[in-house]
Parts: structure tokens; sequence; C-alpha cells
């Protein structure tokens, strides 16, 4: 574990011991984000009606009020000393009690209910990885930006319900699949890539995503991504066999440009669209090559 640790705060949810009666535990790890996280924590309490979550955030490196925020909220709360979101995902594990567990980043909201249903999704037996539909708020972002996320609701791992994108659970078996989490910039990418297509899938709910509000940002937050995807593929131990990875990535490239394609020949008007995600996927690439897996974060909704 990278840094020192601490573990405190109460564990209880309205008068219930959760270290004895947690129905689902939930990590967030959460890197200086005390003016996100209030918001994505009010919103766990409705996304959980039936469900009793046990709630662990784990600040990691933090120079602001992130720990605090999370004790106010009654969460379990472990502090490291260095910013490592794998290593507080680590951590984390280490502290939560309960399955299914959910692994959900600090500004992510999700919608009323949401929790209960991705809980029974895996609680059910028939996947081991789920998550909720994915909904992108660009209330507040430019012409670009919303563009880019006009063309990005129509790629398939989108349209069809992707493990990850800021949220996602494993049943005790999905757990068991791997040990430990690795040291790679994108768990939800890895995550996903250990499972088959029948293995993982949709739950009921969804979960908003505050897009950037700038094109900056949002090439940014691509950047990051191109980098941990390349990263991921270079990967070894825990992760699935370097050519297991390839492949799929391989396949899921090929399936997107195709679907693409098939997009705009049926919906011209998204042309501008994909002309936009187009560029800034590409730009993104070529930032990752030079910057490696160095840290990118959107600051315009921060």
């Amino acid at each position: 574990m990278t840094g020192q640790s601490t573990a405190e705060g109460p564990r209880t949810r309205d008068g219930v011991d959760l270290a004895a009666g947690a129905s689902v535990s939930v990590v967030i790890p959460a890197h200086d984000e005390a003016r996100t996280l209030r918001r994505t924590l009010e919103a766990l309490r409705a996304a959980a009606v039936h469900e009793v979550p046990e709630v662990v955030v784990v600040a990691n490196g933090c120079t602001d009020g992130t720990a605090d925020v999370a004790r106010a909220a009654g969460a379990t709360v472990v502090e490291l000393g260095a910013a490592s979101k794998a290593a507080a995902l680590r951590a984390g594990d280490e502290v939560a009690t309960a399955f299914p567990r959910v692994y959900l980043d600090a500004d992510i909201v999700l919608t009323p209910g949401t929790l209960d249903s991705l809980a029974a999704r895996l609680r059910a037996g028939d996947l081991l990885a789920a998550s909720p539909r994915v909904e992108f708020d660009t209330s507040a972002s430019s012409w670009p930006v919303r563009a880019f996320y006009r063309a990005y609701r129509e790629l398939p791992y989108v349209r069809e319900g992707l493990v990850g994108l800021g949220v996602y659970g494993l049943s005790a078996r999905g757990r068991s699949r791997f040990g430990q989490f690795p040291d790679v910039t994108s768990d939800d990418l890895f995550v996903q890539r250990l499972f088959g297509e029948d293995e993982r899938g949709s739950s009921g709910g969804t979960f908003v995503v505050a897009a950037p509000r700038d094109l900056r940002n949002l090439v940014k937050v691509r950047t990051r991504t191109a980098a941990g995807n390349a990263e991921l593929s270079r990967s070894a131990g825990d992760a699935p066999p370097a050519a297991a990875v390839e492949d799929r990535f391989g396949r899921s490239t090929s399936r997107t440009s195709t679907a693409l394609l098939r997009t705009v020949g049926r919906r011209p008007a998204l042309v501008p669209s994909f002309a936009v995600y187009t560029a800034v996927t590409v730009a993104s690439r070529v930032l990752a090559r030079r910057q490696g897996t160095a840290w990118q974060r959107d600051s315009s909704t921060r």
C-alpha cells in the first residue's frame, strides 16, 4: 500500500450497524474531491432505497477537505499519504466487508434506486460484473464538447452497456477473478477485460457523468483514457494475457469504426459530431504517446 493509511469514522447508517448489516459495499477513491464528493454521497443515499450500503471513502494524497466531507456524511474514511487510485482501491478492498461490491468515482452521481438495481442484478448470479447505464450532462459544455458526446453516445460499448466510465459492481465470484488491483490507470477497463460478454452487462438505473465544459479539458480527459488503454495493453501480472487483451481491443476498435460509418450513413446530420469525435480521439492518442500516463484531470467541473 502506498503511503500511510488510517481508517476511521462511523460505520452506521440510519442506526444500522454497517459492519454487521451492510448488504453492499461501495468503495470510493477520492483525490482532492471535496467539491464533488458531497454531491456524490448525497446522491448515493437516494440511490439505495432497500440496500444498506457500507460506504468506504479512500482519501488519497488529499490537500483539501475530502476526508472531512466523507466523515460528515457518515462514511468510513481511509486516508493514504500519497495520491494513487490503484492504492486507494486496494485500501478500500481491505476495509470493505460486503458483496456485491461497487467501485464508484468521487465525481459520479447515481440516480435514485440505481444502487438497489445494481446490487440486485449482481445478486441474481447470471452476471459477475455490471454497471448502470451512463448519462452525460453536457448542459454547461461548449459546442465542440456537446458534439463529441453526441457521437460518443452512439458507440456500441456505450449504447449496449459498459462496465466502467466511473462506476461498476462485482459479485463475490466476480471479485475473486483477480487478486489486488494492479498499478494501472484504467481500473475499469482492466476489470471489463477480465470478463466475457456473457459475464458482464448492464443493470437498471443510470449514473450521470458531468462532461468537461471546454475542449481543452475534454482533450485532457481523453488523453488520460488513451494513455490508460495503452498502459493496460502493455501490462502484465494480474491483467489478462497480452494476446487476449490485444485481441479484444482490436475487435472493439474495428467494431467501433464500423458502427460509426453505419451511423453516419443513416444519420448524415451527425457528420459534424463524428468529425469532432475523430479529431479529439486522434489528438488524444498523439498526446498520450508523448506524455505517457501522467495524470490528467478535468478541472472545469471541479
